[in-house]
């Protein structure tokens, strides 16, 4: 069973940066679209950073401007780079990659904004 592990998560001040990083235990083939999800406390997951197959890349609102999808297909890996985080930024982040016929999902990776 193929399992995605993120890293780069950790404690940064107000307006630091960070790079979270996703790779796949094995071959994926097949790959529709990879993700990053981030589930604030209490509240539900949510959405941060897509990219498919074709390159077509789409960030929440919250995020643009400030946050970078990347990914390698190669190595079925998958970045998120985070410039100006703010304490609203706080979350658990979860890394998503989907095929033709599975989806993968991250274990999470705590990303905690505060001064």
């Amino acid at each position: 069973q193929v399992q995605l592990v993120e890293s780069g998560g950790g404690l940064v001040q107000p307006g630091g940066s960070l790079r979270l990083s996703c790779a796949a235990s094995g071959r994926i083939f097949a790959i529709r679209a990879m993700r990053w999800y981030r589930q604030p406390p209490g509240k539900q997951r949510e959405l941060v950073a897509g990219i498919t197959n074709g390159d077509v890349i789409n960030y929440a609102e919250s995020v643009k401007g400030r946050f970078t999808i990347s990914r390698d297909s190669a190595k079925n890996t998958v970045d998120l780079q985070m410039n100006s985080l703010k304490p609203e930024d706080t979350a658990v982040y979860y890394c998503y990659i989907g095929t033709i016929s599975n989806i993968y999902w991250g274990q999470g990776t705590q990303v905690t904004v505060s001064s």
